[in-house]
């Protein structure tokens, strides 16, 4: 069953991140959408947040289950791609089901401080798969520029103590977003709906907010990633991850950008580009499994003795090699004699 032309309209309209900004009472009298329009609309919704939401939590799961149940793979690098997996799952879990819910329903069911909840971990899960980005960045620089002095620093200790750092940091920074956000009620023909969105009226800065999350979450981590890139003076494999986020996260975080300084018109063309811009941004999350994991040999031959022999079977560990190699594919031994398996 579909919604009504003048529901979507409501909810497809003026999102903050995942949910909907209030509009004023003469845009809100104007449907956008025939009948027709909405209802394929709907299904798009449906259908293509549906297979990212299905594709992002196998695709990201797999890649912790394979490493966490493989003692060969847990490594420096293979650390943070086990964050960046984590990360790509909380963004799945808290952002996919709840931008689906505002593009249908006419009111935010949740109450408010799910509201808060959700818009708070949505911020929080984007800045934990950027800067787990630069993280790994600075991981492959040090490896490039400087292979043996950064060996005493490139350890598990260090890397577990960097993303814990770094979570600190951003759920520290995040909590404004949470403040900021609320269920709020409006006026629609007659009828009171409530929405969850960005509390403009309480006299906070929609436009500070939101450039300030382009730069957080996009311009900087994108500019210390380039600069470590440069430094390098090569393209790593890795690379096209970060081009994969630049490209499909650039559009939702200009349209949010132009909404927050109203100057993003409200159309049916508008809001097609703002539905395809959030599968683009949402679609990043699937995808980091697959540039990191399963393109990668040593991860599919981890997956395949999870898969058949299962983690406790005789047969699982991987035959250590003769010698010791620090390759960017290769093998490294531990200080108890064992070889760990990156990766990358």
């Amino acid at each position: 069953m579909y919604p009504s032309c003048d529901n979507f309209t409501d909810a497809a309209r003026e999102l903050s991140i995942c949910n909907p900004s209030k509009l004023n009472e003469t845009e809100l009298e104007q449907p956008l959408f025939d009948e027709d329009l909405e209802r394929i609309v709907s299904l798009t919704v449906f259908v293509l947040f549906g297979f990212i939401f299905v594709a992002g939590l196998i695709g990201n799961a797999l890649v912790v289950i394979v490493v966490a149940f493989n003692p060969l793979m847990r490594s420096t690098t293979n650390i943070l791609i086990i964050n960046l997996a984590i990360s790509d799952l909380m963004f799945v879990i808290m952002c996919i089901p709840f931008t689906a819910s505002d593009y249908i329903l006419p009111n935010w069911p949740f109450g408010d401080l799910m509201c808060k909840i959700v818009q708070y971990m949505i911020v929080v899960t984007c800045l934990g798969s950027v800067y787990t980005l630069v993280l790994m960045s600075l991981d492959r620089f040090l490896a490039v520029v400087h292979p043996i002095s950064s060996m005493s620093i490139r350890t598990e200790r260090n890397a577990l103590i960097a993303t814990l750092l770094a979570w600190f940091f951003i759920f520290t920074t995040a909590i404004p977003t949470a403040i900021c956000h609320g269920e709020d009620t409006y006026m629609h023909k007659g009828e009171n709906r409530t929405a969850c969105l960005f509390l403009v009226e309480q006299g906070y800065n929609h436009s500070l907010f939101q450039i300030s999350f382009l730069l957080s979450s996009y311009v900087i981590p994108l500019s210390l990633i380039s600069f470590l890139y440069v430094g390098m003076l090569s393209r790593l494999w890795s690379s096209n991850a970060v081009v994969a986020f630049s490209i499909c996260w650039a559009p939702i975080q200009i349209i949010l950008v132009l909404k927050s300084l109203r100057l993003y018109e409200t159309t049916t063309l508008t809001v097609s580009i703002q539905i395809i811009s959030h599968v683009l941004a949402y679609l990043n999350s699937c995808l980091n499994p697959f540039l990191y994991a399963f393109l990668s040999e040593n991860f599919r031959k981890a997956f395949r003795k999870v898969m058949w022999c299962g983690p406790t079977s005789s047969h699982y560990i991987l035959a250590a090699p003769d010698t010791t190699k620090s390759t960017r594919t290769g093998t490294r031994h531990t200080g108890n004699g064992a070889a760990s398996v990156d990766i990358l």
